[in-house]
């Protein structure tokens, strides 16, 4: 991209570095990352299941239809859940720095990558969703003044509605709440958050939902445990269908192996207040037992 004049002296004047490599920043710009780094955000690229986008690699054969072994023995209560790219790298960096360090900038083009992972969608998914971000507990929402999947999501749909105008995608974002504060789910195997999100999430007007295809939005998805306990409590509510989009997927390193641990070692830190922990290990999946922002809904399509 060309610098203009202003460019260049605007950055004599105000010089200012990237947020997550550093490097001075050659124009003037609202948002503090460079064109390199966000070059260097890492997409997904293996095979991965059709239903839940856990990475395939190392399983050998034909995969079973395409599933991983979670959504074989104990298949989600969404359609499918789909990713922009990996948890890691750059994209953690960037995720992390607009979640803790409110780089608030950040969030249009963290929601443009979230619009393409929804565009995935297209043609299998229902053209008329009711567009719900997973909540935060109102102890969390207090804490941090936004919450990340809501904003997100905004960002997503202002963009869909130019790239893809058939859609009917209407932003309900008091929909679901979460009754309380979960712990971390940093470190914990899927058993244990499994465990720890039962009951945590609950339908403000299940009258809302009845009969309503959703589409569940959060910033990140690592064994799929809170993504399972949101989409059981809107199905439990009455909705037609739940489906998934995320910005980012943690994927496991060393295929399907209980012992293999996932490449980001972290996790969505809904439940406590501090930066993810290491030490997330992958053991026995299964099914999800069934938050609160007040933003009140408004229609995006």
């Amino acid at each position: 991209m060309l610098r203009s004049p202003f460019d260049s002296l605007g950055c004599t004047l105000l010089p200012a570095s990237c947020s997550l490599c550093g490097s001075p920043l050659p124009r003037l710009t609202s948002v503090p990352i460079c064109d390199s780094c966000w070059a260097e955000f890492p997409v997904q690229s293996d095979c991965v299941c059709r239903r839940c986008g856990e990475a395939l690699h190392g399983a050998g054969g034909p995969f079973h239809a395409n599933l991983c072994r979670a959504c074989r023995q104990a298949p989600p209560p969404f359609e499918r859940a789909a990713s922009f790219g990996l948890y890691q790298g750059r994209m953690r960096e960037a995720i992390h720095a607009f979640k803790y360090d409110r780089l608030h900038p950040a969030a249009r083009g963290l929601g443009r990558m979230l619009a393409e992972a929804i565009a995935q969608l297209a043609g299998e998914a229902p053209a008329e969703m009711l567009v719900v971000p997973v909540p935060l507990h109102r102890s969390k929402y207090a804490q941090r003044g936004f919450n990340q999947s809501r904003v997100l999501a905004a960002e997503a749909l202002s963009v869909l509605r130019k790239t893809h105008p058939e859609w009917r995608l209407t932003l309900a974002a008091s929909t679901l709440m979460r009754l309380r504060a979960t712990e971390s789910q940093a470190g914990l195997t899927p058993r244990q958050r499994r465990q720890n999100l039962r009951g945590a999430f609950s339908v403000s007007d299940p009258a809302q939902v009845a009969l309503r295809d959703v589409l569940l939005i959060d910033d990140i998805m690592t064994t799929g445990a809170t993504a399972r306990a949101a989409a059981k409590a809107l199905m439990d509510a009455g909705a037609a269908s739940v489906w998934v989009a995320t910005l980012a997927r943690a994927q496991r390193a060393g295929g399907f192996d209980r012992g293999s641990v996932y490449d980001d070692r972290q996790e969505e830190q809904e439940g406590a207040g501090t930066e993810p922990a290491a030490g997330l290990h992958a053991a026995d999946f299964g099914s999800a037992s069934s938050g609160s922002s007040n933003m009140q809904d408004r229609p995006s399509f």
